[in-house]
């Protein structure tokens, strides 16, 4: 490999790893401002006093909102591959 399709391969996978890393962080930032909100709401609804309560009632709805966006997630996932396939099968 010429040192030249080196250097160029080099620098794709570089962008492909920056963009990976700068969409995980947005990610994070968004996960804790959701996070934000459901512990407010949580305080203002059961209380602060109710520790133990507010984060059995936090853990729960942390996971069952994972579990629903996941699947979601997967859903449109995989249309999206579905129909990208169809149009390559097509010729598009």
């Amino acid at each position: 490999m010429s040192n030249k399709k080196l250097v160029k391969k080099i620098g794709s996978q570089y962008f492909k790893t920056v963009s990976v890393m700068l969409t995980s962080a947005f990610g994070l930032v968004a996960a804790l401002s959701w996070n934000e909100l459901v512990k407010a709401l949580i305080n203002r609804y059961i209380g602060q006093g109710a520790t133990v309560l507010s984060n059995l009632v936090y853990a729960l709805a942390v996971t069952t909102l994972a579990v629903v966006a996941t699947i979601w997630l997967g859903y449109w996932a995989k249309k999206i591959d579905d129909e990208e396939t169809r149009h390559k099968d097509a010729g598009f």
